[in-house]
This record gives structure tokens, sequence and C-alpha cells, in this order.
């Protein structure tokens, strides 16, 4: 897992149909103080993330898929968390205001 910011939405008019009535964002990762760092990825949102949120993204595929409950579901990075602060040594590094 890493920590990321959400930079953008995606929109795909033609797609598989797992990702039917799923949030598609582009996310960049970040270091611990939420500076951006790269690569960028696509993640789906398992949970209520939003533009220029500092969030939890898992990219593991099997356990990414475990999460859906489909074997077969063609999904890698999921946004499992949208992080209210880190803390670093006792100080607040970064967060979401």
């Amino acid at each position: 897992m890493y920590l990321a910011r959400v930079i953008g939405n995606v929109v795909a008019p033609v797609q598989h149909a797992f990702y039917r009535d799923k949030r598609i964002l582009l996310v960049r990762r970040t270091d611990p103080g939420a500076n951006l760092t790269g690569p960028d990825r696509v993640a789906v949102a398992l949970v209520d993330a939003g533009l220029e949120d500092l969030v939890l993204v898992m990219e593991e595929g099997s356990s990414a898929r475990d999460l859906f409950g489909d074997k077969s579901a063609p999904v890698r990075s999921v946004i499992v968390g949208v992080v209210d602060e880190v803390e670093v040594e006792g100080q607040r590094v970064a967060g979401n205001e």
C-alpha cells in the first residue's frame, strides 16, 4: 500500500462490465509529507474519495480482486481509504484539510 493524491477523474464510455457503476480515479504517489513523487496510476475507488484527497492505495491484484469478491476482476489498484493525517515521530506532516 502507499499514499497518493487524487489528481483527476477517469471517464471511459467503453469499458469492461466490471467497471460499471464504479468510480475510477487518477492518483499520483506521494511521500509521507504528501509531496507528489509519481508515478500516476488509475485506481478504482472503494471509498468516497475525491479530487485533491490524500488517499491510501492498495496495489495488489489478488487482494484487490478479493475486496470486490470477484476472482476474475480486471483490477489491480484500489483506493481503500481517505487519509485524515500522517504523523511521523509525533509531528503532523500531511493530511486532508
